[in-house]
């Protein structure tokens, strides 16, 4: 395809779609974490804001490590994979976290601090690599470059936008045992996201030349 031409290749828009999901996730389980923390696991206002700001310091500084990692070691692919996997697993220990709490408050929020662990870690390895991807699509000095990276992260938006939208309506209910639906929501997206890109990444996530990415 020309570098002047005006449409974009179909890895685009399928890197589009695995980032929306995976900012549903990530903006879904944001907008009821602190509600959960303080309803569900007694949490005070202030230490659930502070462990709140500390767990979204940490989400934009692992990307760092992760970028490191991936370019080093494993490669955008397989750390995109990887990271999206283990989000996933993060929002299963939260919605176990949500699920157990009635019964075992400290084992609860045990299960927490798990997932929000993995939450952190995947979106480390996850963040960068997808990004690089993208521009990774087009040829050295490619015109479309700037309306590329303008679509992806329209996917970030509509992930963004979704994600609480959908989170908060099955989880912020007024009952705390529901929370644990918010998150599962969030990590169904994230998993849809992974899973689609495992199966579709050769067919689509190609160079201008053909040759698969990553």
């Amino acid at each position: 395809m020309s570098a002047n031409s005006t449409s974009h290749p179909k890895g685009l828009y399928f890197l589009y779609s695995t980032e929306m999901w995976e900012r549903f996730n990530f903006y879904g389980m944001r907008a009821i974490l602190s509600l959960f923390l303080v309803s569900a696991l007694s949490f005070k206002q202030d230490e659930a804001a502070i462990l709140y700001g500390g767990f979204l310091g940490l989400s934009y500084l692992t990307p760092m490590l992760g970028g490191y990692i991936s370019d080093r070691y494993i490669g955008n692919r397989n750390s995109i994979i990887g990271g999206g996997f283990a989000m996933a697993i993060g929002q299963l220990l939260l919605f176990s976290s949500a699920s157990t709490f009635t019964l075992d408050v400290p084992f609860a929020t045990k299960l927490m601090w798990s997932g929000l662990l993995f939450l952190i870690l995947g979106n480390g390895f996850f963040k960068p690599n997808i990004s690089s991807m993208v521009g990774q699509l087009y040829k050295k000095g490619d015109s479309r470059l700037d309306a590329a990276f303008t679509i992806f992260y329209m996917g970030i938006n509509t992930g963004g936008a979704l994600g609480p939208l959908v989170c908060g309506l099955v989880g912020d209910t007024g009952n705390p045992a529901d929370f644990r639906w918010g998150f599962l929501a969030a990590g169904i997206g994230m998993l849809l996201g992974v899973l689609v890109f495992q199966m579709y990444k050769d067919k689509y996530v190609v160079d201008p030349s053909g040759k698969t990415l990553g």
